[in-house]
Formats: structure tokens, sequence, C-alpha cells
């Protein structure tokens, strides 16, 4: 009887497997949430080196491949590789900017060949990187957390807004769109319940999208223009270059990375309850992001990395299925070979993308205060830990050229400020931990 009722125990939240038709729903969902991160990657990229049309789709195409590759590894953490978690990958936005640097100062095959580099370089510093883990207590982690929503935050609000002193900057129209998406958002999450109410990110962009179609803010019309099937290349920029020098920088952020995908894989791990210690996890999310990144350097991206943007996702649905991000990642691979779905995907307005992305990005700063809600922040160490990485991270986010005048080798650390709140963040915390007195000695000196 007991071995009966053994078998019988439903199974953790995040190893339920749903029935198909709410994987396809719930998959849909995060991947219209993260569908504008390739998709405006991939753009700046194409327009500063000056891509023709045709290769631009083509590594439109192949990089949804790569990011829906990496998610299933991720999400089912086969050998060690993926850390069996629901989670999405990504360009990430610095590693787009570090792979421009290199690419306009020397050209795209040297800026491939450092992402592949960089790739491998993720496995010979584990075993240094594994030792640095008990760095990052909550304290760490919610300064982090709160960082990454304020960050994406502000590079999504551009994508509502459009770049200072364009064509069109802070059109009311744009700016009503998003705010529209968001409001929307809210009222289905307040109105509906059960699985519409889990989609409601899903139905307010929709809604959004429809609002901007009646505003004649959506043009369709290249979608079925061009061929059916999209076929992504091997080294669609030729053979690459390793140069060691040029790529330096991106080898230095895959530290950042690291640090970054620490703070990810803990928080997901409490919030989909996964049993045992989060930090051990932690290894198997940075070999997952080392694999997804060296085959997305083989197909002509810049490294694809675990992402935080669909963390708030599964706080706001309460699905916290890792099969539901294997599913996204098997659209993101139909979206990859199908490219008129690609076009599409490319056609989903700004504002609307970007209000959508707000309202999931805030849910992640409410993770990072909950998280660190179970710190005692009048505690001295608490509180200079958290001010002191705050105010190293917010700076270069909320003044981006703090540091235009500091040498260009140190730019790259000082100037993103996810990296720099957190590095911070960890060095106080440890120096206020490390000299902190023992009860005993407390006491004896009282």
């Amino acid at each position: 009887m007991i071995s009966k009722s053994k078998n019988l125990a439903p199974p953790d939240p995040v190893d339920e497997i749903l029935p198909v038709r709410d994987l396809i729903l719930y998959g849909f969902q995060h991947v219209l949430v993260m569908a504008a991160s390739p998709i405006t990657a991939v753009f700046l990229v194409a327009q500063t080196l000056g891509f023709d049309p045709a290769l631009t789709v083509s590594i439109i195409s192949a990089t949804f491949l790569v990011c829906g590759l990496g998610s299933i590894l991720q999400s089912f953490g086969p050998a060690g590789f993926g850390a069996r978690l629901p989670f999405i990958m990504v360009p990430g936005g610095a590693p787009i900017a570090i792979f421009l640097a290199i690419a306009s100062q020397t050209d795209v095959q040297t800026a491939v060949g450092a992402v592949l580099m960089t790739g491998v370089f993720y496995f010979a510093a584990l075993p240094v990187f594994r030792r640095l883990l008990r760095f990052f207590p909550p304290i760490v982690v919610g300064t982090m957390l709160l960082l990454v929503a304020v960050n994406l935050v502000k590079i999504y609000g551009g994508t509502i807004t459009g770049r200072p002193g364009s064509d069109g900057f802070a059109d009311p129209v744009n700016v009503g769109l998003a705010l529209a998406t968001i409001a929307l958002t809210v009222i289905f999450s307040r109105v509906f319940t059960g699985t519409l109410q889990r989609i409601s990110v899903m139905l307010g962009l929709i809604a959004g999208t429809l609002l901007a179609a009646a505003l004649g803010r959506l043009d369709m019309s290249g979608v079925m223009q061009g061929s059916f099937i999209a076929v992504p290349h091997l080294f669609p920029f030729g053979v690459p270059k390793f140069d060691i020098i040029a790529s330096l920088p991106l080898i230095v952020f895959s530290i950042i990375s690291m640090a970054e995908a620490t703070g990810q894989t803990i928080a997901t791990a409490e919030i989909v309850d996964r049993k045992g210690d989060a930090h051990a996890i932690v290894p198997r999310t940075i070999r997952g992001d080392a694999v997804a990144s060296v085959v997305g350097g083989m197909f002509g991206t810049s490294l694809i990395i675990t992402s935080g943007e669909n963390v708030g996702i599964v706080r706001a649905t309460g699905i916290r299925s890792r099969y539901v991000t294997a599913m996204a990642g098997v659209i993101l691979v139909v979206i990859a070979l199908i490219a008129p779905v690609s076009r599409m995907a490319s056609v989903l307005p700004g504002p609307v993308v970007g209000g959508t992305a707000i309202i999931v990005f805030s849910i992640i700063g409410v993770i990072g205060i909950h998280v660190l809600s179970r710190v005692d922040l009048r505690e001295h160490g608490a509180m200079f830990t958290l001010a002191s990485g705050l105010a190293m991270g917010l700076m270069p986010i909320l003044v981006p050229d703090v540091y235009s005048q500091f040498p260009q080798w140190s730019q790259m650390i000082l100037g993103n400020g996810l990296a720099m709140g957190t590095i911070t963040a960890a060095v106080v915390n440890a120096l206020f931990q490390f000299n902190t007195p023992k009860p005993a000695d407390t006491k004896e000196h009282a």
C-alpha cells in the first residue's frame, strides 16, 4: 500500500506534464513575449553591418532555431547540460553590442570566432566559478533581479518611443498602444479565471496587435512574399577567424553572464519549488548556455544565453512546468523553418511588444522584492549591500554616458549596470560577512 501511494504522489510542479493543448497554448505565450528579443537583435546587427534582406531573414531564422533548441536543452537537461527548469534562451543585449563592436573593429568572421571561443571558455571557467556560488545569497540575487527589471524596462521602452531625435519619437499613438496593451493585460488577468487568466499576457498582446491593426499601425504586406521554407545555413559569413585579443571583451563578459545565470537559476528554482540546493543547478544552466552559444556561433549569431525574460511569465501565470518551455522551444524551431511565420513575427508592432514586455519585466522586479523581503534590511551590512548594488547598477542604466570618458576596456564592465550592480552587491556582502564579529567575540568586548 505504501509503495502504491508513493507511485500515485503528484509530481513536482516543474515536472508536471500538461495536456498537449495547454502545452501549446502556454508555450506560445512564452514565444510571443520573447520574440522581440531575437528580432530586434538581428535587425540591429543587420542594419549596422549592412546585411541584405535575404541574409537578414536567414539570420532571424537561425536565431529562432538556436533559441528553440537551447530552450529545449535547458528544459530537459540531458547529461548535465541544461537546468531542467522552465527557461527560454535569447540573444543577450550586451553580447550583441560586443559582437557588433568586434565586427566593426575587425570583421564579422572574427566576431563569430569570438562567439565560438567564448562558448568554449564557459567550460574552462566553470570549475573555478562554481567555487564562487556561495557569494550569491538572497540579498545579492534580489538586487540583481531588481536591476534586471529596470534594465529590461528601459531597453524595451525604446521599442515604444523609438530613438530620440528620430521621426515619430514618442508618437502619442505608439505610447497609447503600449499603455492600452498594459491595461488590457491587467484587465484580462482580473476578469478571466482559469486558463484564460493564465494566458492574459498573450491575450493582451493579441488585443494590442488588433488595436494597432485598427489604427493602421500593422503592415503585413510582405509576410507571404519570398520562400515558404527557411533553411538556416552553417557559417553564413564564411570560415570564422580566431583572434584572442579581439575576442577578449566577449570572453570577459561570459564571466558576467555566469553571474546573471546564477541569479536567474536560483530565483527560478525558488519560484517553481524545485527541490534540493538551487546552487547545485547553476553549473547545468551554464553548460546549457555554453552549448547554445557554440551552436549559435556556427549559425552566425552572437551568444545565446538563458534569459530572465520568461521568469515573469512563470510567476504571472503560475504555470511552472518545464515542459511548457520545452514546447516553446519546439514552436521556436517551427518558426525558424517556416519563413512566413518568421516574417509575421517580425512585423508585430513595436509599441505593443514593448507594452507586453514592460509589464512582464516589472513582474521580475516584484520577484526581486519578494526575495529581498526575506532579508533584514535594517541590518547594517544588508542595507549597504543593497544600497551599493543599486547605486553602481542604476547609475549606468539611468545615465548611459556616465563612463564615456573612461578607457574603452573599462566601459564594458562599468557601463553594464546589471553586471556592476551584481558584482558590487556580492563583494560588499562578502566584506560585511567576513568582517562581522562572531557572537562570542561581541560578548567578550562588551
